[in-house]
């Protein structure tokens, strides 16, 4: 798959338009959904993902509030897959399991 560099330091573009943090596998959508989540500020978020400097987070951040339309759409198309996939999966045997 190729890559393609953008005006963002950080920040690289596969061929399908997903955005990626250079010299890592994390998705720049991956760590917003925990800002979202989780409420965490940069500095929390190095502090979860050490293997990323402040530099990469920043620019991830950026990157993201300058496209965050469709970000904010990839987000939640992953969300209904993921909702999708618990309803085909059924109750777990674990739920079933009685004190």
């Amino acid at each position: 798959m190729s890559l393609a560099a953008t005006t963002y330091p950080h920040i690289t573009l596969r061929d399908d338009g997903v955005a990626f943090i250079t010299s890592s596998t994390m998705k720049v959508a991956e760590l917003v959904a925990e800002v979202q989540a989780y409420g965490w500020s940069p500095e929390e978020l190095h502090f979860q993902h050490p293997h990323l400097s402040l530099g990469q987070i920043h620019s991830a951040l950026a990157y993201y509030w300058d496209h965050k339309d469709t970000l904010d759409r990839e987000l939640a198309q992953a969300l209904r897959e993921a909702d999708l996939h618990r309803a085909a999966a059924g109750p777990s045997a674990f739920s079933r399991i009685r004190s």
